[in-house]
């Protein structure tokens, strides 16, 4: 009588977990990537509303002389003093309102976490954080 043995065909528990780590390894890469991404996507929702905020202040003190002081009950008469996707609120603030504002957006629902911070902008044009700040760009420009 010959024996015959057939090699068994599969993978070995070894393997397997092999393949398993090796997943979550790019899992993590993966989401950490996407998150960063999603942070510079989110991020256009507060410069839009700032952009919006600055041109709307800009019209009043060309009819006024003179800064309006809320963007929502105030003289600007917008929509909401948050922005369009939600993800950023919008203040404005000022030492003396015929001279100039700064129109600051700070982050909301998630976008906290985002290494900008709050944007800013004021009368001068003058936007914040500013290209030249490593820490704060670190995620893309945030202007």
């Amino acid at each position: 009588m010959t024996s015959k043995f057939r090699a068994v065909r599969g993978f070995t528990l070894l393997e397997l977990m092999i393949v398993v780590v090796v997943m979550a390894v790019l899992a993590t890469i993966a989401v950490t990537s996407y998150n960063r991404y999603a942070f510079r996507a989110r991020r256009v929702d507060g410069q839009e509303l700032l952009m919006r905020v600055a041109s709307a202040q800009e019209r009043y003190y060309a009819t006024f002389n003179t800064y309006a002081d809320n963007p929502v009950t105030g003289d600007l008469k917008l929509a909401s003093d948050t922005s369009e996707k939600g993800y950023y609120k919008v203040e404005v603030t000022s030492d003396d309102l015929t001279k100039s504002f700064t129109a600051t957006a700070t982050p909301q629902n998630g976008q906290e976490k985002d290494a900008c911070g709050a944007l800013s902008i004021d009368s001068t044009g003058t936007k914040l954080p500013a290209g030249t700040d490593t820490a704060k760009n670190s995620n893309g420009r945030c202007w």
